[in-house]
């Protein structure tokens, strides 16, 4: 774990919600100068805190309003099929998440797709890949809270 102090979590709190804000106006935020924001930013990137910086977009303006969590039996437990399943997973652009579970299930899946039938494309092209145990899935019918905001 990294060593973080209070002017860092703010300076990576605003930066979690305006990634492209300009370094005078961070620093007017924080009360530090230009060059120690850019100092402190530069510190947290090397000590991998900071991982990249996005733009987020907006699904629904993109054709891509239903999100699918998809819940994973594993045909087998061992590595080949491991790998198989992380390889086929990461090539599937639709596919935003991918957990290792405890519990009853396997795995969880989080995926964008347009609609239903865009979703049943993706179950085709994933179990094509890779053999399932079982895949069941759920679809959000409302978006409360999604956020890509760390608590610090």
């Amino acid at each position: 774990m990294v060593k973080i102090d209070d002017t860092d979590r703010r300076i990576l709190a605003i930066l979690q919600r305006d990634a492209a804000i300009g370094l005078d106006a961070l620093g007017d935020k924080v009360g530090l100068s230009r060059n120690a924001c850019w100092r402190r930013i530069r510190a947290l990137d090397e000590a991998g805190v900071i991982l990249g910086r996005v733009a987020l977009l907006d699904p629904d303006r993109l054709g891509l309003g239903l999100t699918v969590f998809m819940q994973i039996r594993a045909e087998r437990h061992d590595a080949e099929w491991l790998t198989a399943f992380a390889r086929a997973t990461k090539a599937m652009p639709e596919i935003q998440s991918v957990y290792r579970m405890t519990g009853d299930l396997d795995y969880l899946i989080r995926a964008r797709v347009a609609d239903m039938k865009d979703y049943d494309r993706l179950y085709q092209r994933l179990i094509a890949r890779v053999p399932m145990g079982d895949v069941s899935a759920s679809f959000v019918m409302e978006e409360i809270k999604d956020t890509t905001e760390l608590p610090l």
